[in-house]
């Protein structure tokens, strides 16, 4: 399985609004970080439907390498 690239090794803190859905990227290499721009289309990596349940802040997992995927579970801080 390919590797993503590592965005940043810290989450991303987004303010997201119920009912709406947000596009995570996984391959690490959108300019819209976290989010996906369609930068993924050369790799094997699709991004990750993420539909807000509540109006809150998140985090967006920024390393790309979350169990948790599309949120961080911490791994950046093994990496």
């Amino acid at each position: 399985m390919p590797t993503p690239n590592i965005a940043q090794k810290a989450p991303f803190a987004v303010d997201v609004e119920a009912g709406k859905s947000y596009w995570w990227c996984a391959c690490g290499l959108s300019a819209r970080q976290p989010f996906c721009d369609g930068s993924h289309k050369t790799t094997a990596f699709t991004p990750v439907e993420y539909a807000a349940s509540a109006t809150q802040t998140v985090y967006f997992c920024g390393c790309k390498h979350s169990a948790k995927k599309p949120l961080c579970d911490g791994t950046h801080k093994s990496l």
